[in-house]
C-alpha cells in the first residue's frame, strides 16, 4: 500500500496563518509571489506522498474574500510556444487554463500581466484574445537599468515604464504557468506604482521548495535541484539568514545572488530600510511542518530524482536537452548514492522487453517492454504487438488484474481492434497500425456497452492515478497522451520504439 508522509490540514492552517500575518504587518496590502505551481503541483505530490497538488488552490479558497490575482506569462514563452511538460501543453494554453480553473472556485483573476514585452506579434494576438473575452492585459517591458543601475531601475524609466495593474484586495497574489515568467518584476512594478501613489504595501514569496529548515542534503532539497537542472539552479545555504541569525537555512542560487539588488530597490523605492535581513525572511514557507513521516518522504524524493533522470536521458536523445542538465542529474544520483535500476519497475520492464525478444513477439522487429505497479505492490507487465502498442498492453492488463478478469478474455473485442488497423492503414495510410493508448482506451469505451467485463475493467482506471510505470522505449504521442488523462508516472529508457523520423501515433 502506499505510504502517507505529509499532512495537508496541518500545513494550510500553518501557512494560512503566516500569510494573514505578513499582510498585516505591511498595512493591509501584500503582494504575494507564488513559487511553483499553483495549480497541480505534481512534483510536489511525488515527493510528499499525501501531498494535495491543488493545496495551494485550498488555501487560496480559504482566503479568497481577501484574496485577487494577477496572472504573468514571459512574452518570448508565447512566441516560442514553451510548452509544460508534465501536461503537453503551451504556456500560453495552461494560462488560460489556470484563469478556467481559478474562476471556476471563485476566485477573483484580476488581469494577465504579458512581462517583457518588446512588440512580439503572438503576445499582441494573445492580449487580443484575452481582451475579448472580458480580461484585462498589461505589459510590461525589459525593465531599464537591470541589473545594475538601482537609479535607473526605480524610475519612470524602469519600473515606472510598465503598465500598474489597479487592485482592490489586501492579498495580491502573482503567479505564472511556469519559472522565469516575470513574477518577481511584476511586484516591484506593482510596489513602485503603489509608493508613488503614496500608499504602503509590502512584498512576500510563498515558497515551497527548497525546504529552508530541511538540511542541505535532504532529499527533498536535493529532488528540487534536480527538478530545477535545466535552469541550472541550485540549493545553497542563505549566508545573509547566517550573518544576522546565525542559524542555517537553505535557499537557491538565484535568490541568494538577487537579494542584494532587491534590497537596494526597496530601500531607494520606499526611502526606508528593507525589512528583510535574507531572502530567506522573505519566504513563507511552512512545507515542512506537514512532513509527519521523513523515512516516507526521502525515499520518495530518491524515486523523483531517478524519474527526472530518466526523463534528462530521454529530452537529450531527443534533441531537447542539454549535457550540462544531464550531467548535473547525474551528480545528483551519485549524491543519493542511486542507480537507475533502484527505480522498482525497470528491471520487469526490462525482462518484459527481452522476453518479447526471445519469443519474436514484437510489431515491426521492435521489442517493448512496459511494466506497472499498482498501488498494492503488485507489479504488471506488457509487450508490444501488431495489434498494441506495450504501453496500452499494460494498462488493459493492469485493469483486469485489478478488476479479477482472467488475461484470456479479451476487454477489446477482437474485431474491433482489427477494424481499428483496417481503418489506420488501408483507409488513414498510417504506417503505425497497432493501437496506442489513447485508442485504445476509445476502443475500450466502445467495447463497454456490449462488453461487461470492459465495462468493470474501464471503471478500475482510477485505480491507476499516480502508479509507476517504465518502458524501454520511448512513449509515442498517442501513448504519452493516454498515460497523462490516467495519470500514470511513466519513465522510460532513451531509445525510441521505431526507427521511422516521424512518428504521429
Amino acid at each position: 500500500m502506499q505510504q502517507i508522509g505529509f499532512d495537508n490540514e496541518k500545513y494550510l492552517s500553518e501557512q494560512t496563518e503566516e500569510i494573514l500575518r505578513r499582510a498585516e504587518k505591511n498595512g493591509n496590502k501584500l503582494y504575494l509571489e507564488f513559487g511553483g505551481k499553483l495549480m497541480q503541483d505534481l512534483h510536489a505530490a511525488r515527493i510528499l506522498p499525501g501531498y494535495d497538488p491543488n493545496v495551494k488552490l485550498r488555501l487560496l479558497q480559504k482566503l479568497k474574500d481577501k484574496a485577487e490575482i494577477i496572472l504573468c506569462i514571459y512574452a518570448g514563452d508565447i512566441e516560442r510556444k514553451k510548452m509544460r511538460a508534465d501536461f503537453g501543453i503551451s504556456y500560453e494554453s495552461d494560462t488560460l487554463r489556470l484563469i478556467d480553473g481559478l474562476r471556476g472556485l471563485g476566485l477573483l483573476v484580476r488581469a494577465v500581466v504579458i512581462t517583457r514585452y518588446s512588440g512580439q506579434k503572438p503576445a499582441q494576438q494573445f492580449r487580443a484574445r484575452l481582451e475579448h473575452r472580458g480580461i484585462a492585459v498589461h505589459y510590461h517591458y525589459v525593465t531599464q537599468g537591470y541589473p545594475t543601475d538601482v537609479d535607473t531601475i526605480v524610475s519612470e524609466k524602469g519600473y515606472g515604464a510598465n503598465e500598474f495593474v489597479p487592485t482592490e484586495r489586501p492579498i495580491v497574489v502573482v503567479t505564472a504557468p511556469g519559472p522565469g515568467s516575470g513574477k518577481l518584476a511584476t511586484c516591484l512594478t506593482q510596489l513602485y506604482h503603489e509608493h508613488k501613489q503614496g500608499r504602503m504595501a509590502g512584498y512576500a514569496k510563498f515558497e515551497t521548495f527548497p525546504v529552508w529548515d530541511l538540511p542541505l542534503d535532504h532529499p527533498v532539497n536535493i529532488a528540487y535541484e534536480a527538478a530545477t537542472a535545466d535552469l541550472k539552479d541550485f540549493n545553497e545555504v542563505d549566508p545573509y539568514h547566517l550573518q544576522a541569525y546565525n542559524l542555517e537555512a537553505i535557499n537557491y542560487n538565484r535568490d541568494v545572488a538577487a537579494f542584494p539588488l532587491l534590497r537596494a530597490i526597496w530601500e531607494k523605492m520606499t526611502n526606508d530600510a528593507c525589512p528583510y535581513k535574507s531572502p530567506t525572511d522573505m519566504g513563507v514557507n511552512k512545507i515542512s511542518c506537514g512532513i509527519i513521516d521523513d523515512a516516507v518522504v526521502c525515499e520518495a524524493s530518491r524515486q523523483e530524482v531517478i524519474r527526472r533522470y530518466f526523463r534528462h536521458l530521454c529530452e537529450y536523445t531527443l534533441g531537447q536537452g542539454e549535457q550540462s542538465s544531464l550531467d548535473r542529474v547525474d551528480e545528483l544520483m551519485k549524491k543519493l548514492k542511486l542507480v537507475p535500476e533502484d527505480r522498482p519497475i525497470v528491471k520487469p520492464a526490462r525482462e518484459a522487453g527481452k522476453a518479447a525478444k526471445e519469443c519474436g513477439k514484437g510489431h515491426n522487429g521492435t521489442y517493448v517492454g512496459a511494466a506497472l505497479q499498482l498501488k498494492d505492490g503488485r507489479v504488471v507487465i506488457g509487450k508490444n504487438s501488431n495489434e498494441l502498442h506495450a504501453a496500452a498492453a499494460v494498462v488493459l492488463n493492469a485493469i483486469k488484474r485489478l478488476a479479477g478478469i482472467p488475461d484470456p478474455l479479451h476487454l477489446i473485442s477482437p474485431q474491433y481492434v482489427q477494424s481499428i488497423i483496417h481503418m489506420k492503414h488501408d483507409l488513414l495510410k498510417s504506417k503505425n497500425t497497432s493501437l496506442n493508448l489513447d485508442e485504445a482506451l476509445i476502443g475500450l469505451a466502445i467495447s463497454c456497452p456490449s462488453n461487461p467485463a470492459a465495462q468493470i475493467a474501464t471503471e478500475r482506471l482510477l485505480d491507476l492515478r499516480d502508479c509507476e510505470m517504465h518502458m524501454t522505449h520511448m512513449v509515442t504521442p498517442g501513448d504519452a497522451a493516454g498515460l497523462r488523462r490516467i495519470g500514470i508516472r511513466c519513465t522510460t529508457d532513451p531509445f525510441f520504439a521505431s526507427t521511422a523520423l516521424f512518428v504521429d501515433a
